[in-house]
């Protein structure tokens, strides 16, 4: 059996502790998307500038709300988390006991939110079957890349949401109400002004001043250029580069 476990993923559950308390209401408030639905949910907590500083996979487990982040960013999701919840009676903690999966075929789990040539994800109990030795790590980067979709704070970095394709790629509500970093969001958006672009490029025609990261293994680079030096050999087929009003 194909190894499905993505190691580098970990899960961030927000429980309610008191009958009144609607954790997905807490992260309605927050978030870039409208997370009300069933889910998955792509989303991304901005900083008040609307530059990116966690994106994630929202869930619903009952009353629960479970983040899929990055595994190496997710107590400083916890702590960034921890300072809007006040005092909302809510628990905001990893939970080591569950695993993200993906395969790129088949028919476990939901569809990617992001793009159906993603593949799917699942979520399941973590444990001895999914050992580090047999995680899908690898074969995710290079087919995510593939597909010209950036993620990850080392790819995202701290750059403006809508530069990163996230209306693109499904990770924004224009309609949902405030969340951090709205104004600037829409701002953007009804005028216009996404400017430039998160690509990934053959690492040989990478532009070392506007380099993100590189992958030498993969022969592929993440840039972040100005929408009129991108060439259309890099642009994928999901990704709107109409030109921009000025």
């Amino acid at each position: 059996m194909p190894a499905t476990h993505l190691a580098r993923r970990a899960i961030v559950r927000v429980s309610p502790q008191a009958a009144e308390e609607d954790a997905t209401a807490f992260l309605q408030g927050l978030l870039t998307n409208d997370v009300t639905g069933a889910g998955p949910t792509y989303a991304a907590l901005l900083s008040a500038q609307g530059k990116t500083m966690f994106d994630l996979i929202v869930w619903h487990d009952g009353a629960d709300v479970l983040m899929d982040c990055e595994a190496n960013v997710a107590d400083d999701l916890v702590k960034r988390l921890s300072l809007y919840r006040l005092r909302r009676k809510l628990d905001i903690a990893v939970d080591p006991a569950i695993a993200v999966h993906w395969q790129l075929t088949g028919k476990t789990g939901q569809p990617d939110p992001r793009l159906p040539a993603l593949g799917h994800r699942w979520l399941a109990s973590a444990g001895p079957s999914n050992p580090p030795e047999l995680a899908a790590d690898e074969q995710w980067l290079a087919h995510r890349l593939s597909c010209g979709v950036a993620e990850g704070r080392a790819e995202l970095g701290d750059i403006l949401w809508l530069e990163t394709n996230a209306a693109e790629l499904n990770g924004v509500s224009f309609s949902k109400g405030c969340y951090i970093g709205q104004e600037n969001t829409a701002r953007m958006n009804w005028r216009q002004k996404v400017n430039r672009r998160l690509i990934v490029v053959p690492l040989n025609r990478s532009d070392e001043k506007r380099q993100v990261i590189a992958y030498p293994e993969l022969g592929k680079a993440v840039d972040h250029l100005r929408i009129e030096a991108i060439s259309p050999d890099w642009v994928p087929p999901w990704m709107d580069l109409t030109p921009q009003a000025n």
